[in-house]
């Protein structure tokens, strides 16, 4: 597990006045906002509020004051400590600790590892490499593909 988890990253500026937008990959931008201190890149800041952007939430940094220095930040992750984040309820996880995982069928032969988790709206799809270095995107759905003691296990008639 790694330490730190990325919650979005900065997309843009926003207005004239420091504000920047984000790209999110955390659940919510409220997932965001409930943090005070954020690490922007390699800079500490201090969040003074996230709000809705029409496509991608607004944030605003107590330390970033005019677009110049909105506009320095784009690319950057925004992260988190993993001690900062609220603990889990059974049967939920972070998108971070799934990344890596080792995917087998039912029967334990290996298929290939979790690369990456997209959702489009429908649900989380996983982003398996095969052994071959050949890429399949199989819905994260039970008995489709399972979460279990650290591994995927993941019904091989969904790898393309």
């Amino acid at each position: 597990m790694a330490d730190t988890v990325t919650l979005a990253a900065v997309i843009g500026a926003h207005g004239i006045g420091g504000e920047v937008r984000l790209k999110l990959f955390a659940q919510s931008a409220e997932s965001v906002a409930r943090h005070k201190s954020i690490q922007v890149g390699d800079r500490t800041l201090t969040l003074k509020s996230v709000k809705a952007g029409g496509g991608a939430p607004i944030a605003r940094f107590a330390e970033i004051t005019d677009r110049t220095a909105a506009e320095a930040l784009r690319g950057r992750l925004v992260t988190v400590s993993r001690d900062a984040l609220p603990p889990l309820e059974e049967g939920e996880y972070y998108h971070a600790d799934m990344i890596g995982l080792p995917c087998e069928s039912r029967d334990g032969a290996a298929l290939g590892t979790v690369v990456a988790i997209e959702n489009f709206g429908a649900g989380d799809i996983l982003e398996i490499e095969k052994p071959d270095g050949k890429r399949s995107m199989v819905p994260f759905r039970e008995g489709i593909a399972d979460l279990a003691e650290g591994r995927i296990v993941v019904d091989p008639l969904f790898l393309a």
